[in-house]
């Protein structure tokens, strides 16, 4: 018998990145045999990133989980045995009811992030399931929130250039955006500007392999991002290179600006962030005058004590210069704002109040996951359902976050594709479908195209989509509301019908006979300028400038922070994502792995510490240590250190970086600090 011919299928990358590919699966006899960009979308215009390409491997990995499991050894050990799906439902469906009776259903936490971006999977029954539940609400911080905090209170809203417009800048700055590891598909709009003779800066305290790619390299501080932008604000201020027209028309609060910017002459800057005075002016001057100018900024900058801080300095800059009257001119942090989507719709938190709760349930802040499960009480959390994470590998504090875990009495449930870390924890483990094998619709925060997949793959062995997992959890609970029994399609039509002119038009038919469908920010065929004329979100429809909120103060873990915290660990461990992961999603690959066991260190760090290349090191703090393997190299300043975040501890056998990372708040947002982070090294 003659095999059955290939076919091309449709879908999209489910991953945590900006670029929210659009895919082809070649598919034989229904097994995906090819998986390659689709050259038809103008982002994603035919090639993958390293990780992606070979996601098919992943997908058909011999350790992807295929049936329900419940566990049988003591928790951390990864020991457990087969059951079906209806023993598995009945037992959590059980096990919940039982903690909602005898402590509440704020006992109940869900613990979901990015691991998927779909709206459908990861963010419509579960949201649903728990609403009505009345568990506790997670507060979803761990990874933009002072980021996101900050456009809000500055824009308004959550807008940036088309990735599509950075071709036609003559200057591109990339601040705390590793983008060749985590952005490659911005890379060759800016290849196509520097042939058209523009210039490239990274500011980064890691020369990464985007600052080895670029023209200039500013080895920064952590967390002094702020004070650089206030740096560069005050030479525009004093040499007059702000466009004081659209400032006039478009901003208000410019007059604290102008007297807060007047205490960072460039020379305090050049005291704060490590960068010579003279490049500051440099760095100042051409961005104010080089037309157009455009900021890639990424979230890692907000990563720290003065987070929100920073991004309002920097986002500021173009506001300052008029950069966004420009082709090609403006900054890109996030495009999310765009998809004016109906979220309530998708997650009826309406549902709250047939809960029984009587009021709103209490919030619980992701990054604190280790207190949540150790210190939190009236009531304790007696039940964890985590999906779409690996808390164990990814949140900060990491020995804590074991320590509860470990806990006899919490009842905790993991839906995953993989034994990670966390699974190991679990009392019962189900299998969940990857994006390939299940339906979504799916916004980006790197361009302005709005996706939706159908199952390209068949779901190996019993794994099931999120979406029918708490639908059926939901009956077993006895919910009778009828959005526990819409579809995945009713879904999505009743996400599209926000009545929003950016979506005007765009329906699930016409995702389905398209794939991918570009948002009305713009009429067809003209470039999305969305702040040329002002247009701000704020209720006064300008840029809000808040002197108050940009003044700098040095993180406490930091060589300017505390002194007696300092002396005991005197480097700043930057924990960034390693270009061959993401996330935690790829740490099974041993070159993964290998790459995370890598601590990079000066020569005159390593030489006082006596450590050579390739040894093995401690890395320590108050809150854990982990071991690694010393890199000797200057793609890091004195006095900075850095490993990459989130390997699986069973790869590393033993504590990651994040044992040593702080569960501390930002200034606005509540996000985390991963960035703000002193250690003391020594050799092994």
């Amino acid at each position: 018998m003659g095999s059955t011919a290939a076919e091309v299928r449709r879908s999209v990358c489910a991953l945590d990145c900006p670029d929210t590919c659009s895919l082809l699966v070649t598919v034989e006899n229904g097994r995906g045999v090819r998986l390659r960009g689709d050259p038809a979308h103008p982002v994603t215009r035919g090639f993958l990133c390293a990780k992606v390409a070979r996601y098919l491997e992943r997908e058909y990995s011999p350790i992807r989980l295929l049936r329900p499991l419940r566990r049988t050894g003591p928790k951390g050990r990864g020991e457990f045995e087969p059951i079906g799906w209806d023993e598995a439902l009945e037992e959590i469906a059980g096990r919940l009811r039982a903690v909602r009776e005898e402590w509440g259903p704020e006992a109940i936490l869900p613990y979901n992030y990015s691991g998927t971006m779909g709206l459908v999977q990861g963010a419509s029954m579960d949201r649903r399931f728990f609403h009505r539940l009345g568990a506790s609400r997670l507060l979803h911080t761990i990874c933009s929130e002072a980021g996101t905090t900050a456009l809000e209170a500055t824009y308004g809203c959550r807008l940036g250039v088309e990735p599509e417009q950075f071709r036609h800048a003559k200057l591109i700055l990339a601040w705390g955006a590793n983008i060749l590891g985590t952005n490659v598909h911005l890379w060759p709009f800016i290849v196509e500007a520097r042939r058209n003779g523009a210039r490239f800066y990274v500011i980064d305290p890691v020369r990464n392999r985007t600052g080895e790619a670029a023209d200039r390299h500013y080895a920064i501080h952590p967390g002094t991002d702020l004070a650089l932008a206030l740096g560069m604000i005050h030479v525009i201020l004093r040499e007059k290179l702000h466009d004081a027209a659209y400032l006039e028309a478009y901003a208000e609060g410019f007059d604290g600006l102008r007297a807060l910017a007047e205490r960072y002459p460039p020379e305090r800057a050049s005291e704060l962030t490590g960068i010579p005075a003279g490049e500051i002016v440099e760095l100042a001057v051409e961005y104010a005058t080089m037309r157009p100018a455009a900021i890639r900024l990424n979230y890692g900058l907000q990563r720290c004590e003065r987070g929100a801080a920073a991004v309002r300095a920097v986002t500021l800059l173009p506001v300052l210069t008029g950069a966004w009257r420009d082709l090609g001119g403006g900054m890109l942090l996030t495009t999310s704002g765009g998809f004016q989507l109906d979220f309530d719709a998708l997650t009826r938190p309406d549902l709250v109040e047939r809960s029984g709760l009587g009021r709103p349930p209490r919030s619980v802040n992701m990054v604190r996951l280790g207190r949540a499960l150790t210190e939190l009480d009236a009531p304790p959390v007696k039940a964890l359902v985590v999906y779409d994470a690996n808390p164990a590998a990814t949140a900060p504090r990491q020995e804590l976050v074991i320590e509860g875990l470990r806990r006899e009495d919490l009842f905790t449930v993991v839906i995953e594709h993989f034994p990670t870390d966390t699974a190991d924890y679990a009392d019962i483990v189900l299998p969940a479908t990857t994006f390939l094998e299940h339906t979504d619709l799916y916004l980006s925060y790197g361009h302005y195209y709005l996706q939706m997949a159908r199952p390209a793959l068949p779901a190996p062995g019993e794994a099931r989509p999120n979406f029918r997992i708490f639908q059926e959890l939901a009956q077993r609970l006895g919910f009778e509301e009828d959005c526990f029994r819409n579809s995945e399609d009713d879904v999505i039509r009743q996400a599209l019908a926000s009545g929003h002119p950016y979506l005007e038009g765009i329906t699930l038919e016409r995702l389905e006979r398209e794939g991918s469908v570009r948002l009305n920010v713009s009429p067809p065929g003209q470039p999305f300028l969305p702040f040329a004329g002002g247009e701000f979100g704020a209720p006064s429809g300008k840029y809000v400038i808040d002197a108050v909120k940009l003044e700098y103060a040095p993180p406490v873990e930091s060589r300017r922070g505390d002194e007696a915290l300092r002396r005991r660990y005197p480097l700043e461990l930057v924990t960034p994502k390693s270009d061959e992961g993401l996330s935690s999603t790829f740490s099974y690959r041993d070159e993964v792995a290998a790459r995370c066991r890598i601590l990079e260190i000066h020569p005159e760090d390593a030489a006082r510490r006596g450590i050579g290349d390739g040894d093995a090191v401690r890395v320590f703090n108050s809150r854990g240590s982990c071991r690694l393997s010393a890199k000797v190299s200057d793609a890091v300043a004195p006095g900075v250190v850095c490993a990459r975040a989130a390997a699986w501890r069973k790869k590393l056998s033993g504590p990651t970086p994040n044992a040593l990372t702080s569960d501390a708040l930002t200034d606005e947002g509540e996000g985390a600090v991963f960035y703000s982070c002193l250690v003391e090294v020594e050799r092994c």
